[in-house]
């Protein structure tokens, strides 16, 4: 049986639920998961003071009901089990997370995903600013797992990002791939400016009709059919991830860069 925390009091001054993870309040009653310490701004409250707590917390899943906008740090640093948000969800959901799966029925906020390890987070609606980054200072963003975004997204996404997949089905903003290490990036919709700068490995995918500029750092190679293109594809449908049937028997025109940092990394532009 699910654990539904359902939120209740919507307010100016942010609530953040770092540690209620599936793996943590895996057998506790529902009254220890009442008095579970979380905080409203720098107050340390009660997660009961919240949430409505009802259900059962042993088979590792949580559901998570209400105005959710406000509240942050969902389902980071989990380990295993599933959460599902059923609505808008706040920042960092899923940061820094190793494992498990979650489901966000609406859009999310900034640094979806942020230093991610492993694991699989879906977000139906849109997404914020640095979806799978480093935080600031940090050496490495995304390293593993997978991030699915059917909306748009904002800036940096997979900023430093060293392996794993990002996948958006809708447009980004600007400096996608920044500084990206390693990894898989694919983009279904309309970008921004000065994608993929800094690349030193990693691929960084268009799907759709637009071809975004790149920088003169970038040299073209060849026009070609990605054989790992189609396995891809067929792992997003098996997670329900809307495509186009067309891709299956699409070329693309790749692009190495950055070559200020040797020129290895990979940008991938559907062509017509």
């Amino acid at each position: 049986m699910t654990l539904v925390l359902s939120y209740r009091s919507p307010g100016p001054v942010p609530v953040e639920i770092e540690g209620v993870t599936p793996e943590a309040l895996r057998g506790k009653t529902l009254d220890e998961i009442r008095s579970w310490d979380i905080y409203q701004g720098n107050r340390k409250v009660s997660l009961g003071e919240f949430f409505a707590v009802s259900g059962d917390a042993s088979d590792e899943s949580i559901r998570l009901e209400g105005e959710l906008s406000g509240v942050h740090w969902m389902g980071a640093k989990m380990k295993r089990g599933t959460i599902y948000i059923d609505g808008d969800a706040g920042r960092h959901v899923g940061s820094e997370m190793t494992g498990g799966r979650i489901e966000v029925a609406g859009n999310a906020g900034d640094w979806l995903g942020g230093e991610m390890r492993g694991g699989r987070i879906h977000v139906r609606g849109r997404a914020g600013h640095l979806v799978g980054a480093a935080y600031r200072g940090s050496a490495r963003g995304m390293t593993g797992g997978t991030i699915l975004v059917e909306g748009d997204v904002g800036n940096e996404i997979g900023h430093t990002m060293r392996r794993g997949m990002l996948v958006v089905g809708g447009n980004t903003g600007d400096l996608a791939a920044f500084n990206m290490l390693a990894g898989t990036i694919l983009v279904c919709g309309e970008s921004g400016i000065r994608h993929a700068a800094g690349m030193k490995r990693g691929t960084l995918m268009y799907l759709g009709d637009h071809a975004p500029e790149l920088l003169p750092t970038f040299r073209f190679a060849c026009r070609y059919r990605p054989t790992v293109l189609t396995l891809l594809l067929r792992k997003l449908q098996q997670l329900e991830f809307p495509l186009c049937e067309d891709l299956f028997s699409a070329q693309f025109d790749l692009y190495n860069g950055d070559l200020i940092e040797g020129g290895r990394g990979e940008v991938l532009i559907r062509s017509r």
